[in-house]
This record gives structure tokens, C-alpha cells and sequence, in this order.
């Protein structure tokens, strides 16, 4: 059976895949969520949902560092990776006994198209397509009105998204305009970028760095115009089923930073 990933390469497996390692935390939770967790037999340290899988299965490493003899030692059928979560060192020593399906996450659509690939691979269809349909009302539309933010993912130096990110169309779904999305990726900024760009909001993520009220502080002395608040990380950066069991939580965060 020939499959294409995300990255437009060919993917040759000759059954459906019966034992499978996730690279990718997000993708961790979606193929539990897909019945596949009995099939899962490897794991980052960073697949922290559902909360048990790690105690079950091999833990591979972290996205960035895999432990690839660990990997090959679990025999997997398929291993799930992601373009920008995974190092191509890594995918590149795995593929010499295994098949690396590579995902490549920017907008909703393209995790339906992950989806659709999933559905395709692990004979799972009928799932797949409800799985879809539920993701399709998942996140609010237009909330907000247009006022501009700055979402920040690191601190010292301070980084930001770009307009080429996943959330960055979170931020645009939920009617935000970020004021960095003209550069790409991670860029990195400053407290003068900050100041001359003058955000209505600034969000500060959970995840990769755990800002704390303490930062909030530290960023209200020079913005003091500027509402800010921290935000749940993996409600923006978390493509897969994440959307399904956040409650209301965009329509509270609306609500909260509207009452600021």
C-alpha cells in the first residue's frame, strides 16, 4: 500500500500498521482518540495525554532528541513525526528500517487532511470522518473584533509566531489580528519591538515556556496600555483532537480579557 504524507513524500507499507511510535505529542492524543492506543507501543516525554500512555510504553526520548536504537528496538510498523517538531537527523536515521509517515501542521485544514491520511492508513474511515465533523465546530469564530495581539512562546529572548504558523490561524479563527504576522515562524523580538507595535492584548502561552503572573508584571511596566494575560499553550498550538475538550475556554478567555 502506497500513502503520501504531508511533506508530498511516498509512504510504502505493506499492511495496516499494527504498532505504532508517535514523535509528536499532539498526534500522541489523536491516535488514542482514533482507537489506536493498543497499537502505540512508543512515545515522547512530551506526550502527556492521555496522562497514563507513558507509563505503558516505551518512552523514545523528546521531540528534538529521539533515542532512534530505542525506536528501532520496538519493531514499529509506522512511525508518526511532524515537520517542524522532529529533527530530520532523527526521521532520517529511522527511515532506514522504518516508515516515517511526516505530518506538517499550519491551518485546521491541514490537520483534516492529516485526518483524511490517518483514516486512510489505519483503515479507520468511518471514524475519521466523525472525528472531522466534530473538529469542524470546535473553535469559535470572530469572538473577537480585530484588535491586535502578540503571542509570546519564549522568554529572554522573547519570541513571538509569524503569520506561517498554526497559531496564528487560531488567533485569526477567533477574530485577532497579530501584529507579527508579516515575519515567519519564531521570530525572536523586543521590549522596543513590543512598545512600537503597541498590541492591544498580549498573550503569554503556558508552553514551550511557562510564562507565570510574575511576567506579566515585567511586561505591564513598559505596555501599561496593553492588556495582558497567560493562556493555555496547547489550546493554540495543539492541532488534533485538543479542540474537543476545552469547554468553553476561548469563549471565557474572550469574556476575561474584554472585563480587564
Amino acid at each position: 500500500m502506497k500513502f503520501t504524507d504531508q511533506l508530498n513524500r511516498s509512504i510504502n507499507l505493506a499492511e495496516i500498521p499494527k504498532r505504532i511510535i508517535s514523535l509528536v505529542p499532539s498526534l500522541t492524543e489523536l491516535l488514542c482518540d482514533l482507537e489506536l492506543e493498543t497499537s502505540i507501543v512508543g512515545v515522547t516525554k512530551f506526550c502527556v495525554h492521555p496522562s497514563h500512555l507513558r507509563k505503558q510504553v516505551t518512552v523514545v526520548g523528546g521531540t528534538k532528541k529521539v533515542y532512534v536504537d530505542k525506536v528501532a528496538d520496538l519493531y514499529p510498523d509506522i512511525v508518526i513525526a511532524n515537520k517542524e517538531e522532529n529533527t530530520q537527523e532523527d526521521i532520517e536515521a529511522i527511515e532506514q528500517f522504518c516508515p516515517v509517515y511526516i505530518s506538517d501542521i499550519k491551518t485546521p485544514d491541514d490537520t483534516s487532511h492529516l485526518i483524511n491520511a490517518l483514516g486512510d492508513i489505519f483503515d479507520i474511515t468511518p471514524l475519521t470522518d466523525k472525528l472531522k465533523q466534530q473538529l469542524n465546530v470546535a473553535i469559535p469564530i470572530d469572538i473577537f473584533d480585530g484588535q491586535t495581539v502578540t503571542y509570546l512562546i519564549w522568554n529572554n529572548p522573547y519570541m513571538t509566531i509569524g503569520g506561517d504558523t498554526y497559531i496564528q490561524s487560531i488567533l485569526s479563527t477567533i477574530g485577532l489580528r497579530n501584529v507579527f504576522d508579516h515575519l515567519d515562524r519564531y521570530p525572536q523580538i523586543t521590549i522596543e519591538d513590543l512598545k512600537a507595535t503597541s498590541p492591544d492584548y498580549i498573550f503569554l502561552s503556558s508552553e514551550p515556556f511557562p510564562f507565570k503572573d510574575k511576567h506579566i508584571e515585567e511586561l505591564a511596566g513598559h505596555l501599561p496600555q496593553t492588556k495582558i494575560v497567560l493562556v493555555d499553550g496547547e489550546a493554540f498550538s495543539w492541532y488534533g483532537t485538543r479542540l474537543l475538550k476545552l469547554g468553553n475556554y476561548f469563549l471565557d478567555l474572550a469574556e476575561s480579557v474584554h472585563n480587564l
